[in-house]
């Protein structure tokens, strides 16, 4: 894994000298889903402490698995159903899939504290990717005003698996011109200051276009 971890910081670190970016201002985190509780503590023994998981089950045994790590940062990734949420919600410090006025109700009746989340958004319009549509999207960020328990930290979004580099940054660009708008409008509850986007295949150019946090699973633990 060593090495893996060494090619995947090389290649944040060439990104972001494309891009003139600082390589702090990108937030790695290390998806776990497909790993067992042991593979996920040697990403965190080597300085990784943000981690995502997209099952519940899963991601309530990590982190007993690993109750003594207290650095650890817990992102959930993916669909939330909204029976899970009381379970859920509570154990994890990002949300990165909100995209239905019905689960962030669901959110503010179940969380004790404010919860960071991104508002999924479907710039691709691919009809199989959930997510608000980018012509819905101030409308749907308006609708969360009177919701104290959700901040909008930023927008996430998937490209399609097929996209070539073109497409990508077509994409990504569309999102990070998205966040701007809603930061310009300086919402106290929706500061909208990051961009949750790119995934193992495709997270050099999303850092070009702006990502501050990039989801990556496969490239750590293939062989």
């Amino acid at each position: 894994m060593q090495q893996n971890v060494e090619s995947i910081q090389q290649d944040v670190e060439k990104a972001c000298q494309i891009s003139q970016r600082p390589i702090d201002s990108v937030t790695i985190i290390c998806v776990t889903k497909s790993v067992d509780n042991e593979t996920t503590k040697q990403v965190v023994d080597l300085g990784f402490s943000h981690l995502a998981e997209n099952r519940m089950e899963k991601l309530l045994e990590k982190q007993a698995y690993l109750a003594n790590y207290k650095t650890i940062k817990w992102h959930f990734i993916g669909n939330l159903q909204r029976r899970k949420v009381k379970t859920v919600i509570n154990q994890i410090d990002y949300f990165h899939a909100l995209d239905k006025i019905s689960l962030a109700e669901e959110i503010q009746k179940r969380a004790l504290s404010k919860i960071k989340c991104f508002v999924q958004v479907n710039v691709s319009g691919e009809m199989t990717k959930q997510g608000i549509s980018p012509d819905d999207l101030l409308h749907f960020i308006k609708d969360l005003k009177d919701f104290d328990r959700i901040e909008v930290v930023g927008l996430m979004t998937m490209a399609p698996i097929d996209s070539n580099l073109d497409e990508l940054s077509h994409y990504f660009n569309q999102l990070k011109k998205l966040q701007q708008e809603i930061a310009s409008k300086n919402l106290d509850y929706a500061p909208c200051t990051e961009l949750s986007m790119g995934m193992s295949q495709d997270f050099m150019p999303a850092i070009e276009s702006g990502a501050t946090f990039v989801r990556i699973g496969s490239r750590f633990f293939e062989s």
